[in-house]
């Protein structure tokens, strides 16, 4: 009887929890749709105003109503993705090349942020098979590597790693940054938290990429990590079960070492920011 009564003391304080986390969830969501939407309201009432007899005014309107719709679709795809992640659907199955999608996305950052391709390098095997979903393994990739360019400064080494330990793939991504207070190491894969509230708003981020992160790695029967102090730089790890092919390649063979426009050398300790 007692442990009859245990396991349902439990179970109320799991459902209290869960809808705890819900309510949380829809009033961050709802704060965070609430700013696009009144910029948007409030660019529409200066066109009604008067905007559109000025051109250089109805050309600010037009384009900031652009932007906020913008950013507002974004964070609506990416709650999206949050929700279908939460339903616990198991993700697509399929032979992934973990090594090109990393590579792909380094390359993908280096050309988005020019000024910070120097900064970045690449040590990864020529080939390192996972078994999962390409488009999503992607994002983990890109989320990772990108909240390391936006959240240091410029001539900050990033340093982007991939090897196999064990039975597992292991990716991460270091930065020499300022770093993460522990209060903030412990929620940074919360959705809609930012340890830089300001800052993150500047580059339009909601606090939503290292939760789908974290989402999509727990899909992939995988785990992510961090380990950051202040001061002393970020170091985000994921870690996913190997999957049939040629990972082996990566543990025999001498893993070839790709260099990003110049990126510094890959021993330096790096990775990126929430």
């Amino acid at each position: 009887l007692n442990r009859m009564l245990e396991r349902i003391e439990q179970a109320f304080d799991e459902r209290r929890r869960s809808e705890e986390k819900l309510r949380r969830f829809a009033a961050d969501a709802s704060h965070e749709l609430r700013t696009p939407l009144t910029s948007i309201r409030g660019y529409a009432e200066v066109f009604r105003r008067g905007a559109r007899d000025d051109p250089e005014d109805l050309e600010t309107a037009m384009r900031r109503i652009e932007d906020e719709s913008r950013r507002m679709g974004v964070m609506v795809d990416e709650l999206l993705l949050l929700a279908r992640l939460g339903e616990g659907r198991a993700p697509e199955r399929a032979p992934v090349d973990l090594a090109r999608v990393v590579a792909d996305c380094v390359g993908d950052a280096a050309l988005a942020a020019p000024g910070r391709a120097a900064d970045l390098a690449l040590d990864a095997p020529a080939s390192l098979t996972v078994t999962g979903d390409d488009a999503q393994l992607r994002q983990v990739a890109a989320n990772l590597v990108g909240n390391a360019v936006r959240h240091t400064p410029e001539g900050t080494a990033i340093a982007v790693r991939l090897a196999v330990d064990g039975d597992q793939a292991l990716l991460t991504v270091s930065d020499e940054g300022p770093g993460l207070a522990p209060e903030h190491t412990a929620r940074v894969f919360e959705p809609f938290y930012r340890a830089d509230p300001s800052r993150a708003r500047e580059t339009g981020g909601a606090g939503l990429g290292l939760a789908i992160v974290a989402a999509i790695v727990a899909d992939h029967g995988g785990a992510v990590a961090v380990d950051s102090a202040e001061g002393r730089g970020a170091t985000f790890t994921v870690r996913l079960p190997l999957g049939p092919g040629p990972a082996q390649d990566a543990v025999d063979g001498a893993p070839a070492q790709h260099a990003v426009q110049g990126g510094p050398a890959p021993g330096a300790s790096q990775h990126p920011h929430s």
